[in-house]
């Protein structure tokens, strides 16, 4: 693979706004110069997660994560750097160079061609959808006629067609120069490991399905009356892509792209089952709709959502698979702090029958019977409890007990017990006195974590470099190292002179900011130093990546360089020169009763530390 050049790397950055990128995953609000919002990569509730725009970084405190732009693309999408880098100059449209002759589409990442993949196909499946043929007639009469959709919803969507025959799309991809692998890999195909490929996706309406970045990453594709015999899903009245490298139904949400941007305090997002539901409700004023990808609703699925917003309303189909769906997504929900509520539907009547006709008006007559999580619970799992024995109360109770407990609140938990106790009609004491004992047994049940193993001894102290974190080198505080690395990347100017009186000798390099910190330093020395705005090309690995990011995000402002670089000399001398006068003098001591050369030797190496210790040659 062709690597990018630094010019285009700097470009890159130059041009990509950070708070754009991370908007598109996480829902940020301005904190003075930065910007908050919930990590991407922990569940959490409190925002530990920080962007600084100014610097072009991003900091998690919660995970330890941090990075530029490209780093955080990386992170989020599980990409190489230059997938990643790739990634951003197609969405912001900045061209790059490359090192090694340029980088053809057949050089570039399998998971980006795939992307391209479909985008390409979406458009391809489009044009037949509107092309001025019979079947494209045909088509478009079915859209606007049977589904009632009107055309500009078709090309809002990129909603398409594949032919019966379903033989251009291939020879069509192959014109554009995608790879075999890319092809097979792709989804649109079958035969992906051997033979011929044959096409998927035949005599149906095609649905694109977008990540949350609006990227076209697989499709959905509804029967018509068209759709051959000899499809091997001619029965099915819907199919999906199946998974890729770059789609996963777990990870996905029909619509989110869009919904994520309207969501929030008092449009919490509206959950319906299918994508054909989530585009009527779009069309019919409902901006939050989304749609899982015809699989029951999965703890990513819901972390994504609570990026954007931690409220769900719950469509439900008016049938029992709608209502045993819901059941599963409840205690998940809870377990995420999603704040969810349902909105049953007439038996027999889906989403898009029943907003149709009635727009956003539908929506207000569903909200006139809304149930919460636990009324919704409550109804489904005792739905007569005045015609039900005690004992059957008192079983349903306790799979209520079982949801309740996944809520991640105490606070959640009494509030959802009261509201148990109102709805039934149960004494609240009971009920409480039931959950306690409910908790106590499935504590006794829970198998013990095991211990993780360890070559240590309980008593032996964790070395500094276990700890997580960039401290990690010391537990009471910054390490000299990291003080002066600050120093180095805050007030450059004192680089050469520090570089002048520092050994290399002195400084600690087990730890990250000791590796480069000597490198910084032997750079000043030989006037190799590049400025703090390039200092990738020193970086060995991912680690030293994230620590130097995560220490230049919160830089502090230095009044007095030169006193912070002599108070730095004084204690990386005195951190280097006691240890070696304490083995020395036990050393000594060893030998007093046999004073010999060695001896004097030995006197002479203290003498020489101590001097050293006393006078650092400071600035």
């Amino acid at each position: 693979m062709p690597v990018i050049s630094r010019s285009s790397i700097l470009n890159l950055k130059a041009r990509v706004d950070i708070v754009e990128v991370v908007s598109s995953v996480v829902t940020l609000k301005r904190a003075g110069s930065k910007f908050k919002g919930l990590s991407p990569f922990n569940p959490e509730r409190t925002p530990s997660f920080f962007v600084s725009p100014d610097k072009g970084l991003f900091k998690c405190f919660s995970s330890g994560k941090a990075g530029d732009v490209i780093t955080f693309v990386m992170e989020t999408e599980q990409l190489g750097f230059t997938e990643a880098a790739e990634a951003l100059a197609r969405r912001f449209n900045v061209p790059l160079e490359y090192d090694k002759g340029g980088g053809s589409r057949e050089e570039r990442s399998l998971r980006q061609e795939l992307l391209d993949v479909h985008e390409i196909a979406a458009e391809f499946f489009h044009a037949a959808f509107v092309a001025p043929t019979d079947e494209g007639k045909a088509i478009r009469a079915y859209w606007t006629e049977s589904r009632r959709f009107a055309l500009e919803v078709a090309d809002e969507f990129k909603i398409g067609f594949a032919d019966p025959a379903g033989s251009g799309l291939l020879p069509h991809l192959r014109k554009q120069g995608f790879s075999e692998p890319a092809l097979r890999q792709s989804g649109l195909f079958y035969g992906q490991h051997s033979g011929g490929l044959m096409p998927r996706f035949r005599g149906r309406l095609m649905i694109p399905i977008r990540d949350h970045q609006g990227r076209i990453v697989a499709f959905t594709a509804r029967q018509l009356e068209i759709t051959p015999a000899d499809d091997p899903a001619r029965e099915a009245k819907y199919i999906n892509s199946p998974e890729t490298p770059v789609f996963f139904k777990g990870h996905v949400l029909f619509n989110l792209d869009r919904a994520r941007k309207p969501a929030g305090d008092g449009h919490p997002f509206l959950m319906v089952e299918g994508q054909l539901d989530a585009i009527r409700c779009w069309t019919s004023g409902l901006k939050t709709t989304i749609a899982p990808q015809g699989t029951g609703i999965t703890e990513t699925q819901l972390r994504l959502l609570r990026r954007f917003h931690p409220a769900v309303e719950c469509l439900l189909d008016g049938d029992s698979a709608g209502q045993k769906a819901a059941l599963r997504l409840l205690p998940l929900a809870l377990q995420e702090g999603i704040e969810i509520g349902f909105l049953p539907l007439p038996a027999k009547t889906d989403p898009d029958d029943w907003f149709r006709d009635r727009g956003t008006a539908g929506l207000e007559e569903l909200q006139a019977r809304r149930l919460t999580a636990i009324q919704f619970a409550a109804d489904a799992l005792a739905p007569r409890p005045r015609k039900m024995s005690a004992q059957q109360i008192a079983d349903a109770c306790r799979d209520l007990f079982g949801i309740i407990n996944q809520a991640a609140s105490e606070v959640a938990k009494a509030e959802y017990l009261a509201e148990l106790s109102d709805h039934l009609a149960l004494s609240r004491s009971a009920l409480e006195s039931d959950f306690h004992q409910f908790r106590e047994q499935a504590a006794r049940r829970r198998p013990a974590q095991p211990t993780p193993p360890t070559d240590r001894e309980p008593s032996q102290p964790v070395p500094a470099e276990d700890l997580p974190g960039p401290a990690a080198q010391n537990t009471s505080g910054p390490s000299v190292e990291e003080d002066l690395l600050t120093l180095l990347l805050t007030n450059e100017e004192i680089g050469k002179p520090l570089a002048g009186k520092i050994n290399h000798e002195w400084i600690d390099r087990s730890t990250p900011a000791g590796r480069l910190l000597d490198r910084f330093l032997n750079d000043f020395e030989h006037d190799l130093w590049p400025g703090s705005d390039q200092l990738e090309q020193h970086l060995e690995d991912h680690t030293e990546l994230v620590y130097l990011s995560s220490l230049r995000f919160e830089l502090p402002e230095v009044d007095d360089p030169v006193r912070v670089a002599n108070d730095g000399i004084r204690r990386i001398v005195s951190n280097f020169c006691g240890p070696k006068i304490a083995k020395i003098q036990l050393e000594i001591a060893a030998k007093q009763r046999n004073v010999d050369a060695d001896v004097f030797s030995l006197q002479k190496a203290n003498e020489e530390l101590r001097r050293l210790k006393l006078n650092p040659p400071i600035l």
